[in-house]
């Protein structure tokens, strides 16, 4: 195995982030939806500005074809009114042609003096029913365009989806001029890997078990290291904090009271990705849990009867979750994406009960190894300049 170091963009630790529901998920309980938790520029904005005051990282902000905003035009539009918060913006590649999309995250990343990330999805567009290995390939064909597009004067392009000669000595560059924002990606197929390791900084993970976590974070490693590249690691995963152990689980229940199993399984299977590998093993996840549908201490699947895609969050006291986060970071896990229902409620507790224990963490903590020696790669530290 290569060596690999690891460094951080939060120098006291991981990069904690929260979550900007724009595909219309937010609700106090789930699968009976509230007008007034509506996908819409007041609730999403003031969800993303809390963030921001409360001191989280970064923010994705999701992309969805049924519902809600579209992304870049939110980002665009809140990122003047933020203060120190980067933006993880979802794009979903083929839907936009690659030589605009470029001047689009260009423009974007300028906007926000360099706080600017990017979420690769590489889904099905509304209508199609492509295999992985060619989505996949679209998706590495627009990541390579990108990069001729932020790095060289002109795009000469010749693909399976595309076919682009275009002088490009004038367009905007990104304002991270060291190969533009970073690359965050989420994926379980073999395809889908492979496209990570070879072009990828970021390796977003839905919750699994540890043992889990650590056989794709192992399988990951070794990939990247086949292209001479390091990959970090990240999770996505909801959160349900009380003062108290009980009082965390009465608000799971709360949650999750109006959830039968046949909206649910609706609920799941109207989304882009419902029938994706990664949504399966969400499914065999929750196959696994206990009859309170937890599969470990403190990991509970429920949310994932009611949604498609991350369908488990953490569940605890203030310690206990502190205490089930520094065991990922432990493993080598960097980024984390949090989230909770109501959001800006969730992201309010998390930042009272949390986020400044783990902000007092050491990054030596956090400079833990996954087994076998194999040593991670580096959370890239802020904008790249």
């Amino acid at each position: 195995m290569s060596t690999i170091n690891i460094r951080s963009k939060n120098v006291s630790g991981a990069e904690i982030a929260w979550f900007a529901p724009l595909c219309n998920g937010d609700d106090r309980y789930l699968s009976a939806h509230d007008p007034n938790f509506k996908s819409n520029w007041h609730n999403c904005s003031k969800i993303l500005l809390k963030a921001d005051e409360l001191g989280f990282k970064n923010i994705l902000c999701p992309s969805s074809y049924q519902v809600g905003q579209d992304t870049m035009t939110f980002a665009s539009a809140v990122a003047p009114l933020t203060k120190n918060i980067q933006l993880l913006a979802a794009i979903r590649c083929g839907e936009v042609h690659p030589p605009m999309l470029a001047r689009a995250i260009a423009t974007l990343d300028h906007i926000l003096n360099g706080r600017l990330t990017i979420n690769i999805i590489s889904s099905n567009m509304p209508g199609e029913l492509m295999d992985s290995a060619p989505r996949y390939q679209r998706s590495r064909e627009v990541i390579e365009i990108l990069k001729q597009a932020w790095t060289q004067d002109h795009i000469n392009f010749k693909g399976e989806f595309y076919n682009i000669q275009l002088d490009n000595t004038e367009p905007v560059k990104p304002y991270q001029i060291n190969g533009g924002p970073l690359l965050y990606f989420g994926g379980y197929s073999p395809p889908g890997v492979e496209l990570c390791a070879q072009h990828c900084d970021v390796y977003l993970m839905w919750p699994e078990t540890l043992d889990k976590h650590l056989e794709l974070m192992q399988t990951m490693s070794t990939k990247a290291a086949a292209y001479n590249r390091e990959v970090d690691f990240g999770l996505r995963v909801h959160v349900i904090v009380r003062e108290t152990e009980n009082e965390a689980i009465d608000a799971s229940r709360t949650l999750m009271k109006h959830v039968d199993d046949e909206r649910g399984t609706e609920i799941r299977l109207r989304a882009q990705d419902g029938k994706s590998y990664g949504v399966s093993r969400q499914s065999t996840m929750r196959d696994l849990s206990d009859k309170d549908g937890f599969v470990e201490d403190h990991l509970w699947t429920g949310i994932g009867r009611a949604r498609s895609g991350c369908g488990a969050a953490l569940v605890g006291d203030p310690d206990q979750i502190l205490k089930k986060i520094q065991g990922y970071m432990d493993a080598g896990i960097k980024a984390f994406i949090f989230s909770g229902y109501p959001h800006i409620e969730e992201c309010d507790l998390f930042a009272k009960y949390v986020l400044p224990k783990l902000n007092n963490i050491s990054l030596a903590q956090a400079q833990n190894r996954i087994p076998d020696s194999t040593p991670l790669s580096p959370l890239g530290a802020g904008p790249r300049k």
